[in-house]
């Protein structure tokens, strides 16, 4: 494909010398001849001379390369990988090789692979696919678009919007972990009645568990983006288009408000909202509200500015320590040295 029709795609212009064509895309330090790549940060603007792409995305014209204009050349690039990649397809229909209850609702275009299983009374809208060995418990509602990846779950009564995305091992609506203690220290197990509900445009990653609830809902919103190894505890709210990384934890009832961003390895204590626009550093502990728009560190969790100055004065604490021992003893000396009328 010429550099100018993927232009005309994207809606993009194009500068430079040559309209090369272009078979793939690639990082700008990984390309050869014959690829797309982009420049999303201007910092690395000077690896841009030394790469051996063919043309690449970038917000200002390159003196070096071909470059096809954009106003958010991480997205075009996106963009412009769907005109190269397309993911294997099922053949459409449902396999002799799965189970699809009787009284199941299977919208029209579905490709359902062998060894799937769907339960009583399911409701699966249209062009869904399900990957081998993809469970649907009883009583499911899921919408049109659905693309639910080998071993995925989705366990009985929960919902689901339209054009979602599970990868491999996800389970929605798994119990949530809850134990009433008993007077000689053993654990009542307490049902889990409720459900977990996934709205339109969200994605979550191999092996997350979204917890259903003890009562009510466990909710993921619009758009959403749930990284692999979550755990979303239940009757938590994951706002809209939330970002959730890698070892991310919610404990029950935690409330994520509207474009929050969870870095990797961060804990939530349950009953707390964190609100609009918030961030919260990697491997950090949240054990109270977060304001709007704020960003926290650490555990506990304070303001990030504040943060960096704390760790960066840590590696010296002991010298700092050493140092005012030394003070104290100086001064201890000092008062033990002068004459008691002198004092």
């Amino acid at each position: 494909m010429l550099l100018s029709e993927i232009a005309a795609r994207l809606n993009c212009s194009v500068t430079g010398d040559s309209d090369p064509e272009i078979h793939s895309l690639s990082g700008m330090e990984q390309a050869s001849p014959g690829q797309l790549t982009f420049l999303a940060n201007p910092k690395y603007g000077h690896k841009v001379k030394a790469s051996q792409a063919s043309a690449i995305i970038a917000a200002q014209p390159s003196p070096h390369i071909p470059t096809l204009i954009s106003t958010n050349p991480y997205l075009d690039f996106a963009r412009a990988l769907e005109f190269f990649y397309q993911a294997p397809q099922l053949p459409a229909g449902i396999s002799p090789q799965a189970f699809v209850s009787p009284t199941a609702s299977i919208g029209v275009g579905a490709s359902i692979a062998p060894f799937c299983y769907v339960g009583d009374s399911v409701k699966i809208g249209r062009n869904a696919t399900l990957h081998p060995h993809v469970v649907i418990y009883a009583g499911a509602e899921i919408g049109d678009d659905f693309l639910a990846h080998s071993h995925s779950v989705v366990r009985e009564f929960c919902r689901i919007g339209n054009r979602v995305i599970l990868q491999n091992n996800t389970v929605i609506g798994g119990d949530g972990f809850g134990f009433a203690k008993r007077a000689d220290g053993s654990h009542h197990k307490i049902v889990q009645s409720g459900i977990t509900v996934v709205e339109d445009d969200v994605e979550i990653q191999s092996l997350t568990n979204i917890d259903r609830a003890t009562m009510g809902e466990t909710r993921v919103e619009r758009g959403a983006k749930v990284d692999s190894l979550v755990q979303v505890g239940h009757a938590c709210v994951v706002g809209p288009d939330n970002i959730l990384c890698s070892q991310v934890g919610l404990a029950g009832s935690t409330i994520l408000k509207k474009s929050v961003l969870l870095a990797g390895q961060v804990g939530v204590s349950g009953h707390l909202t964190i609100n609009d626009n918030a961030v919260v550093y990697a491997q950090s502990g949240v054990g109270h509200d977060v304001e709007a728009g704020t960003i926290v560190s650490g555990s506990p969790a304070f303001d990030f500015r504040e943060w960096r100055r704390a760790v960066t004065a840590f590696p010296k604490l002991g010298e700092m320590v050493r140092t005012l021992r030394d003070l104290e003893s100086r001064l201890k000396s000092l008062e033990e040295s002068t004459p008691q009328n002198e004092q």
